[in-house]
């Protein structure tokens, strides 16, 4: 009588060789480079994408960049109160449509430093061209070039008065400042004693104090800047040339605070909100602007030059208070069109 055999029991499957799992892990690896990458690619054609750039031909009076490749930026802030967020204090007044709030040039060189020139908004210059009526526009503050015509005619005012070709423009208003600075969640400033504005709605006590949007705003803004100073209140730095040395402090340390590697985790959010709240000229193309970023994150505090053109006061024929050059501001343009140190 045949009997059957048992069957064998069943064998576990072959565990997968090294080479294989290595190869499957190695895939892996690769479509989570290539997802990450093309991430990466959509944030950055993104945030291009949402930048306001001005028509080729609106700024005829920009210049090419140098072949030395520093690249010239004339950086303006505007008073446009339109975008003010409700939440804040109303300090800013009813005044519609769009002044210069802010007036700076910036000297770049990739890999060498930077130079940074505040221009007093009361500087008398002759603006060129001619109004509506044909009338020229003749001897005026430096600011009104922009209400006449825009950024062209400042950049065209700048060029005639200061000798300064400019390259790119780059311009933000308040709403659009304050949200900047809320995306680092604050800019950290000294202050020697407790300081106040009570018309722009500063107020903060000694130390070191990080300042939100609103309360940056309020300190860049101060025209009536007062310190306590052995139990009274003095006014410091009151006039057009402390409030331009108080915006430098400001954009200096918010640049430091966007470069450190600390904030790396914010740089996303900070680049979003640039590319949202900025206005600039059609040359500054995205591959232009991750060149300037990536040598911009190079830069440390020291690698900036930043100083206020030197002005003295001086009443006009037209009775109005001016401010012009003083005797030592040739040695600065001099200096900052060469792209030498300007001290």
């Amino acid at each position: 009588m045949l009997t059957e055999s048992p069957e064998a029991p069943p064998q576990p499957p072959a565990p997968p060789s090294r080479r294989r799992t290595g190869r499957r892990m190695l895939l892996t690896g690769l479509a989570v480079v290539v997802a990450a990458l093309f991430a990466v690619i959509a944030f950055v054609l993104w945030t291009n994408g949402q930048i306001d750039r001005l028509p080729d031909g609106d700024l005829p009076s920009l210049t090419p960049v140098a072949a030395s490749g520093t690249r010239t930026f004339l950086i303006v802030g505007t008073d446009d109160r339109s975008e003010i967020p409700d939440s804040f204090d109303d300090v800013f007044g009813a005044f519609e449509g769009s002044r210069t709030d802010t007036i700076m040039l910036v000297n770049f060189t990739p890999g060498q430093g930077a130079q940074l020139m505040s221009i007093p908004r009361d500087l008398r210059v002759d603006i060129p061209g001619f109004d509506k009526n044909g009338a020229p526009y003749g001897q005026n503050r430096i600011n009104a070039a922009f209400v006449f015509g825009g950024p062209e005619l400042l950049i065209a005012t700048i060029n005639q008065n200061l000798g300064i070709d400019v390259n790119h423009y780059m311009e933000i208003d308040l709403a659009g400042f304050a949200r900047l600075v809320d995306a680092v969640d604050g800019v950290r400033i000294l202050f020697e004693g407790a300081a106040r504005d009570e018309k722009s709605g500063l107020n903060v006590e000694a130390g070191v104090q990080t300042l939100n949007g609103e309360e940056a705003l309020a300190y860049v803004r101060s025209r009536k800047y007062q310190e306590l100073r052995g139990g009274e209140w003095k006014t410091v730095g009151g006039n057009d040339i402390g409030r331009t040395r108080r915006q430098q402090k400001l954009l200096l340390s918010l640049f430091d605070q966007v470069a450190s590697r600390k904030n790396l985790f914010n740089l996303p959010t900070f680049a979003q909100t640039f590319a949202q709240e900025v206005t600039v000229d059609a040359g500054l193309g995205l591959g232009v602007i991750i060149d300037l970023g990536r040598a911009a994150l190079d830069l440390s505090l020291e690698d900036i030059d930043a100083v206020t053109l030197p002005v003295v006061d001086e009443r006009g024929t037209d009775g109005r208070a001016y401010v012009v050059p003083s005797p030592k501001a040739e040695r600065y343009l001099v200096a900052f069109r060469a792209g030498e140190p300007l001290e």
